[in-house]
């Protein structure tokens, strides 16, 4: 073997060792600056001591000594196996610390959606709360039966007002609610044809209102009863059939399909379509269409105004219910939205909710407690109670409540309507404390959350401390009604 071969790869080995230490060294300097590798930084003080003794070992080899070819092949090896392992190491150190600095991302995104949904829990709840105040006082003045028609509709014009901010507020917290991931679809049993009759109702009155033609038809493959997340389904509807009425001029017409199109075991697919003769759509702004806060065409925002997130909420929520929207349209010739989900079938027969609703308590003669810390509020809820013929006690505050609760005797009160964010206690430790009573009613005595905290964390904390439903402000009367018609007679019947 040539001399120059076997000093060549001595010389090669230790010009590699020193590349490997001066690697060392920056390698050992970037971690200076990241102070949570303070305990690994200082291992590598050894090796980078080791190596600079090698070098000098290498070195006197090559300019001392008699190296053969298998000397020289170790030490050039040896350099080798260093700059490899090396490798490796920053290979590996470079992967923690880029999981270091997602787990960091992943930590502010969470603490910026935490904050994000603070502060829009908080807005709502400030938002609901006078808006309660604005449509439970038009529902009231609209029972005078003394109205002068002028007055009438201008009371009816506020209430449309309201409602529509109202979609508007719950649209936010919905789409805020399915981006954060926190949106879960309930499995509750519910009549399709209820659902279908309030939307079309509701789609009539603002139709008749607006000089246009109504239309509905719903196939009478339909089952009676369904399983599934009627609220969100509905509130899916209403966005779009919204958008048909708002978008089509008089004299125009809106049209609602609704057929049962698979029928698979327990699966039902349901095909929703949704025809207007309006303005239309221009193609060039179908693919954004149902991008949310985005407005389809800015030359009509003055004159259709709108969040641009009804029909993205919608999008979102029948893909959730394993289905999906899809839109044609034409500008100047109308739109045709087409919504499917699937949803599960339920045994139940319409005759069998009949005899269901025959048995309903009669509200007239029953006895409410109602927590509320806004004086308005709690006024405004009297009175609607007071049109059925209920007659109510008032308490300001979560320990009044359970005071007056534990001072009355058992069956007293037939519910309670209870406030969640109130000062001195909140509804939460209230419902709890109550609960807790041994008395008779205690533990059945139906308790209602009647509160402007909307969201899906709010309804699930308030049915873990122990209430019964969960109803969100601005009050709905026909809701909290129909609550007590189906809440009161559990409660009597396990009382007496």
């Amino acid at each position: 073997m040539p001399d120059w071969l076997i000093y060549g790869m001595v010389y090669a080995g230790s010009a590699l060792m020193v590349y490997n230490i001066i690697r060392y060294i920056r390698y050992e300097l970037r971690l200076q600056k990241d102070s949570k590798w303070e305990k690994e930084r200082q291992v590598l003080y050894l090796p980078i001591f080791l190596l600079v003794m090698f070098l000098f070992g290498y070195l006197a080899i090559g300019l001392f000594g008699h190296p053969d070819i298998i000397v020289s092949g170790i030490l050039f090896g040896g350099s080798v196996f260093v700059f490899v392992i090396f490798g490796l190491l920053q290979q590996i150190t470079d992967r923690i610390q880029e999981s270091e600095r997602l787990e960091a991302d992943l930590r502010v995104a969470k603490e910026s959606s935490r904050v994000k949904t603070t502060f829009l829990s908080s807005m709502s709840h400030e938002m609901r709360t006078p808006l309660n105040a604005i449509m439970g006082l038009d529902a009231l003045a609209l029972q005078n039966p003394d109205l002068p028609p002028e007055t009438r509709s201008q009371l009816e014009k506020v209430g449309d007002s309201a409602k529509h901010l109202l979609d508007m507020i719950n649209n936010i917290l919905d789409m805020n609610s399915i981006e954060a991931g926190s949106l879960t679809l309930k499995e509750e049993e519910f009549s399709l044809r209820q659902t279908l009759e309030l939307a079309g109702i509701i789609t009539k009155n603002r139709c008749e209102e607006k000089g246009l033609t109504y239309e509905s038809r719903f196939a009478d493959a339909l089952d009676d009863y369904y399983v599934g997340d009627e609220t969100m389904l509905k509130h899916a509807l209403l966005n779009v059939l919204g958008n048909a009425v708002k978008f089509t001029p008089a004299p125009g017409s809106v049209t609602f399909t609704v057929e049962q199109t698979v029928s698979v075991g327990p699966s039902r697919e349901l095909r929703f379509i949704i025809s207007d003769t309006g303005v239309g759509i221009d193609k060039n702004l179908l693919p954004n269409l149902f991008t949310p806060f985005t407005i389809g065409d800015t030359s009509n925002t003055n004159r259709y105004s709108g969040s641009g997130l009804g029909l993205a909420l919608s999008k979102r929520v029948t893909e959730m219910m394993g289905g999906g929207i899809a839109v044609e349209s034409k500008k100047g010739q109308g739109s045709t939205f087409t919504l499917t989900v699937r949803l599960k079938a339920s045994d139940r027969k319409a005759e069998q909710a009949a005899d269901s609703a025959e048995g309903e308590t009669q509200l007239s003669g029953l006895k409410v407690l109602i927590v509320e810390d806004i004086d308005l509020n709690a006024e405004i809820v009297a009175d609607l109670l007071d049109m059925e013929g209920i007659s109510s006690d008032r308490a300001e505050n979560g320990l009044v409540a359970v005071d007056m609760f534990t001072r009355s005797k058992p069956g007293t009160y037939d519910a309670i309507l209870m406030d969640l964010r109130m000062p001195v206690m909140d509804g939460l430790d209230a419902t709890r404390i109550i609960r807790d009573q041994d008395r008779p009613d205690a533990k059945t005595v139906p308790i209602l959350a009647l509160t402007a905290n909307a969201f899906d964390e709010d309804v699930r904390n308030s049915l873990e401390a122990g209430m019964n439903a969960h109803m969100a402000k601005p009050v709905d009367p026909d809701v909290l009604f129909d609550n007590l018609r189906h809440l009161v007679p559990e409660h009597k019947e396990k009382h007496d």
